[in-house]
């Protein structure tokens, strides 16, 4: 690698392999997406009242499956997911000679996938790793999702307030898994009162998650007559405009 090899690799990212027996329908009963499909799903693991404490995406690998998780957060990840498992045989391990890769352009001559969340996001694919792309960060929040522990919390964010309804986190037809009979109240009920929105860097927001002063930007969950300076991007414009119709 030089400095003409494209910085690619989401330094922030690790990457955990499940194996063993029925590792998909293991996940199947904890995560809020329906991890039988095929391609990448962006999902989360909550608390039984449906509040976040991890989101994901999972990847199918041939009969295991691979985790594309915050690094910081993996080692908590794989002790929730122990608690879990009791004594089925799986195994869940760090999976180190891999890497998450992310460009705003498809790669040539790479198998990448659109980012689940959001087409305007880019392209993600899994490879060894390479040189840590310095842009992501900034690209995501000027698009206005938010992802991690820092941003989403941890166990103090209702899963449809991380906007999960509106970036493909949940599937209101798979079956139960953690959380999900609170969550498909607020769903059916159309009633999500506050929302993560990046807005203005202000650290007199007592309600803002993390504060980003190389951009200027903070995340912070507001109420969604009271948004304020926030950016609404398309994506959650439309969400908004759709709550606000009459029923």
């Amino acid at each position: 690698m030089d400095e003409t090899t494209p910085r690619t690799m989401l330094a922030d990212r690790a990457l955990l392999r499940l194996s063993g027996d029925d590792v998909r329908g293991f996940l199947q009963g904890l995560l809020t997406n329906d991890v039988a499909t095929p391609a990448p799903v962006w999902a989360g693991l909550l608390t039984p009242q449906g509040k976040a404490l991890f989101d994901l995406i999972v990847w199918p690998d041939g009969d295991d499956v691979m985790l594309d998780v915050e690094r910081e957060q993996a080692d908590a990840l794989v002790r929730r997911l122990g608690m879990y498992r009791l004594r089925r045989a799986i195994d869940i391990a760090a999976e180190e000679r891999l890497a998450v890769h992310w460009s705003l352009d498809a790669p040539a001559g790479i198998d990448a996938t659109r980012d689940p969340r959001l087409d305007a996001l880019g392209w993600r694919w899994i490879a060894p790793p390479a040189l840590p792309s310095d842009s992501w960060r900034a690209h995501r929040l000027s698009l206005g999702v938010a992802e991690g522990v820092a941003e989403l919390g941890a166990g103090d964010t209702l899963w449809l307030e991380c906007n999960a309804r509106e970036l493909n986190g949940v599937s209101f037809t798979k079956g139960c898994y953690v959380g999900q009979e609170n969550t498909a109240r607020m769903h059916h009920r159309a009633k999500v009162n506050r929302r993560l929105v990046v807005a203005p860097a202000d650290a007199a927001d007592a309600r803002h998650r993390a504060i980003y002063d190389d951009l200027g930007v903070m995340v912070t969950l507001r109420r969604v007559d009271a948004l304020g300076d926030a950016s609404i991007p398309p994506w959650l414009a439309s969400a908004l405009a759709e709550d606000a119709a009459p029923a």
